[in-house]
């Protein structure tokens, strides 16, 4: 049977034998029951290595709080740097403007400055004010220009280097590509105009 005795019809000797030898048998595994009671269970990886659990654990939990940085990280990145700057920008203007008393006199220095670096539509001296810092820009250093005559087009409309001599070296490969192009275009209009002709 399951237990380790005999099945079926079985004397009462045997019957006392087999309970002494269960019993005889329990008592020796006694020491291991009591030994195992109190152990700590050990957890062993596909190799057989034990597992320390608790430095997964402290693993785990780094990992996920480094993730955790990067996908804030890339949120933010995802929202637009400059536009975060700006809504930052717009939160302490207001809070700025909040401490200010409502009503404002004629000498208060920021509604001044304010006003005056509106522009505003018939202003004469918006023009004047326009040109001098064109001028105060290009005071600034520029890279330089060329200034030739106008370059062959290419596909990326790319403007030449400014020691570009203005000769065009180039195999015919844009010339025939804008040609192509070009083609496809007439004969597409021309397939339209004539599909539509007699409406």
């Amino acid at each position: 049977m399951f237990s380790g005795v005999k099945a079926g019809l079985v004397s009462a000797d045997v019957l006392r034998r087999e309970q002494e030898e269960l019993r005889r048998h329990e008592r020796n595994n006694k020491h291991l029951e009591e030994e195992s009671r109190h152990c700590e269970t050990v957890f062993r990886d596909k190799l057989g290595r034990k597992r320390n659990l608790t430095q997964e654990w402290l693993e785990q939990r780094q990992k996920a709080e480094a993730k955790s940085e990067r996908d804030e990280q890339y949120a933010k990145w995802g929202k637009g740097l400059a536009q975060g700057r700006q809504q930052q920008q717009n939160v302490e203007d207001a809070i700025k403007e909040m401490q200010k008393p409502l009503a404002r006199y004629i000498d208060d220095q920021d509604l001044d400055r304010m006003l005056r670096e509106q522009e505003r539509e018939g202003d004469p001296m918006a023009d004047f004010i326009k040109r001098r810092k064109a001028k105060e820009n290009k005071e600034k250093k520029e890279r330089p220009r060329y200034n030739g005559p106008a370059p062959p087009l290419n596909r990326f409309n790319i403007w030449p280097g400014h020691r570009w001599d203005g000769v065009d070296r180039s195999n015919g490969f844009e010339q025939q590509r804008f040609a192509r192009i070009a083609n496809k275009k007439a004969v597409q209009e021309l397939a339209y105009k004539w599909s539509v002709e007699d409406m």
